[in-house]
């Protein structure tokens, strides 16, 4: 059987097409071997190639023009554990985010917040001339010395949270949104909390867009090969 959007697959092209709607309209794994009739064992690879290849994606379409940008640190996982709370749970994943305001995120796992680990990434991909915006987070403070002169400080406990142009409300809604939806998978392993945080990221940046014929058209020209 030649399935032109799985390499050397016993599954079906029909097969592959229900799987890749189902995925498309964010249902879960075990909901699309329900309704595909394919097993759940096959399903879990198929998804875990198709995150692999989203994660492809995202890096190849995540570059930040002059404009203004809101960057931002958020902790996922469970909100206590053994007694802690927020950010001193154990096991917490530390993410760091940049949007530009109206258009796309990006969003990077790092093992903290210090200048070493953020400062390259944010040269990566953001342009010295861009404009800004940040909460007040004391890594934040070099960023001046680094060319990016068009900076302002959100002070969150001076209630600017949203005063005017200055405000970070655009990442901040990407965190809760994203957060929300990871919820429903009831636990993401470590290994795979990337996969999935730049999944959010992709769904996200098309969301006015039909995620469906992407995908199937990213398919065709290179079809999946399933580890």
């Amino acid at each position: 059987m030649i399935n032109k959007y799985i390499k050397s697959s016993h599954i079906s092209e029909r097969q592959t097409r229900s799987i890749l709607k189902y995925f498309s309209l964010d249902f879960e794994a075990t909901k699309i071997a329900s309704l595909t009739g394919v097993s759940r064992q096959s399903i879990n690879r198929i998804l875990l190639a198709l995150r692999e290849r989203i994660v492809y994606l995202c890096e190849q379409e995540s570059v930040f023009e002059k404009g203004s940008v809101e960057f931002d640190e958020s902790y996922f996982g469970a909100k206590r554990v053994r007694g802690k709370r927020g950010r001193g749970a154990k096991g917490k994943h530390i993410v760091f985010g940049l949007i530009k305001r109206g258009g796309n995120v990006y969003t990077q796992v790092v093992s903290n917040c210090s200048v070493n680990e953020l400062y390259p990434i944010i040269a990566s991909k953001v342009s010295p001339d861009s404009t800004i915006y940040t909460d007040g987070f004391k890594t934040y403070d070099g960023l001046v010395d680094f060319g990016y002169q068009k900076h302002y400080r959100v002070q969150h406990g001076n209630n600017e949270f949203a005063n005017g142009h200055n405000h970070i409300n655009g990442i901040e809604n990407f965190w809760g949104w994203a957060k929300m939806r990871l919820a429903k998978f009831r636990g993401i392993s470590k290994k795979t909390f990337y996969l999935h945080l730049k999944e959010c990221e992709f769904r996200f940046n098309h969301r006015n867009e039909d995620l469906y014929k992407i995908l199937l058209k990213e398919l065709r020209k290179s079809p999946l090969k399933l580890s």
